[in-house]
């Protein structure tokens, strides 16, 4: 464990048998937030999203990382995919554009909340696994990623709505 940036925290909960681990990162207001603040509550504002729920997507997805990419090939804030990304007209190029990024990405998690009504859980499940994975599974697919994706999201959502 890198010493600058996590620390162990011992707790007495057991998750699946194996104890707790916890960064120390996720305890506090990551510094990067301020950046993109203001980026994020007009976004926000715009598609009638909320702020916290927009915020808990971006730490989960990239720690506010605009240059993250993952193993399958999702890039930015948000984490888009090249072909969700391609859908709301942003190109190969404006993936790790901030701006372009987070617009695309609020736009995509907006049409799964309107898609999955007062149900967040499976909205976030198809932002994370797809729409067909929800929609085949009819609901949350039995991945553990997924699984604890839209656990770790309603979590900093509420931590969100609690700092702001």
């Amino acid at each position: 464990i890198h010493k600058r940036t996590h620390t162990l925290v011992t707790s007495r909960r057991q998750v699946e048998g194996t104890g707790q681990l916890a960064a120390n990162r996720y305890k506090k207001r990551p510094k990067p937030l301020d950046k993109y603040d203001g980026l994020i509550v007009e976004v926000a504002q715009r598609h009638s999203v909320d702020v916290a729920l927009i915020k808990a997507v971006i730490h989960t997805e990239s720690y506010f990382n605009h240059k993250a990419i993952s193993r399958a090939g999702a890039s930015g804030l948000m984490q888009l995919m090249p072909a969700t990304a391609k859908l709301y007209g942003v190109g190969a190029r404006d993936l790790h554009d901030p701006t372009s990024n987070l617009e695309a990405g609020v736009k995509h998690l907006r049409y799964l909340l309107k898609k999955y009504p007062r149900n967040l859980k499976h909205a976030l499940a198809a932002y994370n696994a797809g729409e067909k994975a929800v929609y085949y599974y009819n609901g949350i697919p039995p991945y553990k990623e997924t699984r604890n994706y839209v656990q770790k999201v309603l979590h900093f959502r509420e931590f969100y709505r609690t700092i702001n």
